[in-house]
């Protein structure tokens, strides 16, 4: 079945707390709808890239070599076991993650 998915509308209703959710399954991938209020921890993947699409307002990830500001329409990629961590420019922003649907996630002590 092919389906428009409309991720702005579903952004649009969540307007005060973090969430993630995954919208669809491409190949061997996930793509996922995040909206973030707070910092997420300083973690890494072992086997998957992370690629950030900007959506709305400015998200920012953080390595330990470099801080990027993501805008909308801007993507960047993090490759596998590269220490990061996002958070919202301002009070709130929304993008699109996209990585492999069987990613490890490995937090920083």
């Amino acid at each position: 079945m092919i389906d428009i998915i409309n991720f702005g509308e579903l952004a649009a209703g969540y307007q005060t707390q973090n969430h993630n959710t995954g919208i669809n399954i491409v190949n061997d991938h996930i793509v996922r709808l995040a909206i973030m209020t707070t910092p997420y921890a300083w973690h890494y993947h072992p086997n998957s890239d992370e690629t950030f699409i900007g959506v709305e307002d400015i998200l920012i990830v953080e390595t330990e070599e470099k801080i990027y500001e993501l805008g909308p329409g801007m993507s960047l990629t993090i490759p596998k076991n590269v220490m990061h961590a996002t958070r919202p420019g301002s009070g709130r922003s929304v993008n699109l993650t996209v990585e492999r649907t069987d990613a490890e996630t490995v937090f920083r002590d």
